[in-house]
Parts: C-alpha cells; structure tokens; sequence
C-alpha cells in the first residue's frame, strides 16, 4: 500500500506567489540531493523559510522574496548568516534581481522548479553551530513526519 501524503497545511503567512516559489525551490533542492525543512526556527527566534542539508552536512538558508515589497520590508534576512555556509534569495522569474544583495546566492522559481542564477558564497559554520543545528533539523524533520501519523504531536514540532 502506497502511503498517502498529506499537502502541506497553510497557515495563512504565505501568499501564493511564495508557496509556488517554496515548492519550486524543494523540487530543485531534491533533484540535487539536497534536503529541507521549510518555516525552520531558529534559535534566535527568527523563521528561515527553507533550511537546506546536504550530504556533506553543509547548511544553507533560501530566503524565498514573492515581491519587491516583501524584499523592502524585511530587514531580517542579514542575520540568517549566523547560521549557515551559504544564504541564497529566491524570487519568482519577474522579480527585478538587481535589487539583491550581491553577495548571496540567487535562485529563480516557479511551482515547477528553480534555476541557479547564482551560486552562494561559502562562509563555512563554526563545527559547534553545525552541530547543533544539525541536530534540530533532524529533530525538527522527524517531528513533522511523526505528526502525519498522529496530527496531534504537531503541538511537539521545533
């Protein structure tokens, strides 16, 4: 028997612009053997909308922007930093991208997938920090994928 999955519940944060670019950019991180857990907490509080883990263990953060209002208004983006080896925007294919920051990666998305613009640069996480977040994404994943069998330990999740 083929397991059924569920879609992902919204929560009212997302428009649908940026739900089709999160979808996109999960699409592209899979084929590249890349895994992530969106809306990932931090522990400074703040919500990385895609926290990416691949097979070496390096962390990277996509910042998903639906609007140029959306880049406007959030000045939080700078410190994602803190807790990965690359930061990367990802923004619908009319986004202008000479808006972006420069010195994060660049990633062009549809509900279908997403193409690299260009590539984040490295800034390697201190072996402690990639300890311990490795550790919460793992907690963190394996939360959310218990809570498909039993609904109610979603109140659980990190």
């Amino acid at each position: 028997m083929k397991p059924v999955v569920p879609e992902p519940r919204e929560d009212g944060r997302q428009s649908a612009t940026a739900r089709a670019v999160q979808r996109g950019v999960l699409r592209h991180l899979s084929a590249l053997g890349l895994v992530g857990v969106t809306e990932f907490t931090l522990v400074s509080g703040r919500r990385a909308d895609i926290l990416a883990l691949d097979g070496k263990g390096e962390i990277s953060i996509i910042e998903i922007k639906s609007s140029v209002a959306d880049f406007r208004s959030d000045g939080k983006w700078p410190e994602y930093r803190a807790f990965c080896d690359r930061l990367l925007f990802a923004v619908p294919v009319d986004f202008p991208h000479e808006i972006l920051p420069e010195d994060a990666g660049l990633l062009v998305a549809d509900a279908f997938g997403a193409e690299l613009l260009r590539p984040a640069p490295a800034h390697p996480l201190p072996a402690a920090t990639r300890k311990a977040l490795t550790l919460r994404f793992a907690r963190s994943a394996a939360t959310r994928l218990a809570a498909l069998y039993d609904p109610d330990l979603q109140r659980y999740a990190l």
